[in-house]
Formats: structure tokens, C-alpha cells, sequence
């Protein structure tokens, strides 16, 4: 199963966006260049008061269908 490791920077009120539902997506480019896109809920457990910072593993399903995210960083 793909494994993608993607470092994210997005503040708190950016991220209030995905939360209030105004998007559902985040799209992003991996640390070696491949564009992908994952449910934004699945950031939920990551969000602080400033926002959500960090180097993150997320791993797919061969279809790539999101299974799995952890916070390396």
C-alpha cells in the first residue's frame, strides 16, 4: 500500500475553512513532488491553537483511497 510523506503548514484559521465545511479536500504535494488529496476531517486529532504544523506519513490503498495518518514531526 502507498506510503506519503507530506509536511503541512496550515493555520488555525485557515484550517477553520475545512472545519465549518467550506472545504472538504486537502490537496498538497508529498515530499517527493506527487500531488494528493485526503479528507480533511482526518487532521481534526492534529489541530492546535495555532494550526496544524508537521511532517505526516499517510498511507493509501492500492485504489488510493486514504487509510491512515500519523504525525512523524
Amino acid at each position: 500500500m502507498p506510503i506519503v510523506k507530506i509536511k503541512l503548514a496550515i493555520s488555525s484559521a485557515e484550517y477553520s475553512r475545512y472545519y465549518r465545511g467550506h472545504a472538504n479536500k486537502v490537496i498538497c504535494q508529498s515530499i517527493d513532488g506527487r500531488t494528493i488529496q485526503f479528507p480533511a476531517a482526518v487532521l481534526r486529532p492534529y489541530l492546535t491553537h495555532d494550526g496544524i504544523y508537521g511532517e505526516f506519513k499517510i498511507e493509501f490503498t492500492a485504489q488510493n483511497k486514504f487509510l491512515h495518518i500519523e504525525k512523524v514531526t
